[in-house]
C-alpha cells in the first residue's frame, strides 16, 4: 500500500491583516476551494506562527483552508508584542476572523498551543466548531510547565538541558519560568537575546522521538526565536491567564463536538498524560497514540494519522 503523502504546495488565494486591537492587527489567509469545508488552522507556541507546510495537510479540492498569525507572532503586527497579548484575546481574534470572513461555523485543526486554543475556543464558542482534531495535547496545568521547563524532561535531555539552563545564574534556577521571563523582558538587549535562543532551542530540540541537533543561533530582537520564546513565557508565567484547570472544568460545554486526538507517545513537550485525561473527560473524542512519535506534527505516524483523519471530516 502506497504511503500517503502531504498534499501538494499551493498558494493562499486570498490574504490580509485584521484590526483586533487598538495595537494589534493579525495575518490571515485562505487557501484551497472557496466552497469547500471550512478549516480553520491553529498554531503552536503561543508565539509560533503558521507555515506554509500546515495547509498541506488538506486536500485543496475540498477545503477552504484558513490559517492566521496569532498576535505578536508571523506577520502579525507588532512583532513580538506582550501588550494587550492574553489568552482571551486570541478566543476574541479567532472570533473576529469567524465573522470578518462571513463563516457560519467550521472544523478546527490544532496542535500543542494551537490544541489548547482549540478547545479554549470551542468552550466560548461550540454552535460555531463542527469538528476538532488536536494534536499533542497541552492543557497548561502546573505539572506539565513544571516537567518541561523545570525538572522532568531534563532527565531525558540532559545535554539540552544542560544548555537551556546556561543562560541563567545558577542562584536563579528554582523557578525557570520566572527568570526567564525576566530575561526575556529585559531592556538589555544582549541578556533578552541569550534567553530567547535557550528557551527556543530547548523545545526544538526535544520535539521528536529521534533526537535533533537544533541551534537557532544567536537571537534578535524581533527574530523567530525573540517572539516564540517571550510570548510562551509571557503566557505559562500568568497561567495562559484563566483559572487553574480551566479546560477541564468546562468540558461539558464541548462534550457534543466530534474530537480526535493523535499523541505520539513518546512527545516529551506534551506527555500523553494530558491527552490521556482529555479523552477520559471528554465524550464523542477518540484518542490515536502513535507509539513510535515524539511532539513534532512532521513526526512520520502523526503526518499519515493526520491526513488519515482529515480526508475522513
Amino acid at each position: 500500500m502506497k504511503e500517503k503523502k502531504l498534499f501538494p504546495i499551493i498558494e493562499p488565494r486570498e490574504k490580509g491583516f485584521l484590526q483586533v486591537s487598538r495595537i494589534h492587527s493579525i495575518y490571515w489567509e485562505r487557501s484551497g476551494n472557496q466552497n469547500g469545508k471550512k478549516i480553520l488552522v491553529i498554531h503552536g507556541g503561543p508565539g509560533g506562527g503558521s507555515q506554509p507546510r500546515y495547509r498541506r495537510y488538506f486536500n485543496p479540492e475540498k477545503f477552504d483552508i484558513i490559517q492566521f498569525d496569532q498576535r505578536g507572532c508571523g506577520a502579525s503586527r507588532p512583532f513580538s508584542e506582550l501588550r494587550e497579548n492574553t489568552t482571551k484575546d486570541l478566543v476574541d481574534d479567532i472570533e473576529k476572523l469567524r465573522l470578518n470572513l462571513n463563516i457560519d461555523s467550521w472544523h478546527l485543526f490544532g496542535g500543542s498551543w494551537g490544541s489548547t486554543l482549540a478547545l479554549i475556543y470551542a468552550i466560548k464558542h461550540p454552535s460555531r466548531v463542527k469538528s476538532m482534531t488536536l494534536r499533542g495535547i497541552f492543557l497548561c496545568r502546573k505539572f506539565e510547565l513544571s516537567w518541561f521547563y523545570q525538572y522532568g524532561a531534563s532527565e531525558i535531555f540532559p545535554e539540552e538541558f544542560e544548555k537551556y539552563i546556561s543562560v541563567i545564574p545558577k542562584d536563579e534556577r528554582s523557578d525557570l519560568v520566572s527568570s526567564f521571563y525576566k530575561y526575556l523582558t529585559s531592556p538589555n538587549i544582549e541578556l533578552r537575546s541569550k534567553a530567547a535562543a535557550a528557551w527556543t532551542t530547548w523545545e526544538l530540540s526535544t520535539s521528536h522521538l529521534i533526537k535533533r541537533d537544533i541551534d537557532v543561533g544567536k537571537s534578535k530582537t524581533n527574530s523567530f526565536s525573540d517572539a516564540f520564546a517571550r510570548i510562551e513565557c509571557h503566557y505559562f508565567i500568568n497561567h495562559i491567564f484563566l483559572e487553574e484547570d480551566f479546560i477541564m472544568k468546562n468540558i461539558k460545554t464541548i462534550e457534543s463536538i466530534p474530537t480526535k486526538i493523535i499523541q505520539g507517545r513518546y512527545d516529551v513537550v506534551c506527555p500523553v498524560r494530558s491527552a490521556w485525561d482529555l479523552n477520559k473527560k471528554l465524550k464523542n473524542s477518540e484518542l490515536i497514540i502513535i507509539d513510535e512519535a515524539g511532539h513534532s506534527m512532521s513526526e512520520k505516524g502523526i503526518t499519515l494519522k493526520l491526513l488519515e483523519l482529515v480526508e475522513k471530516l
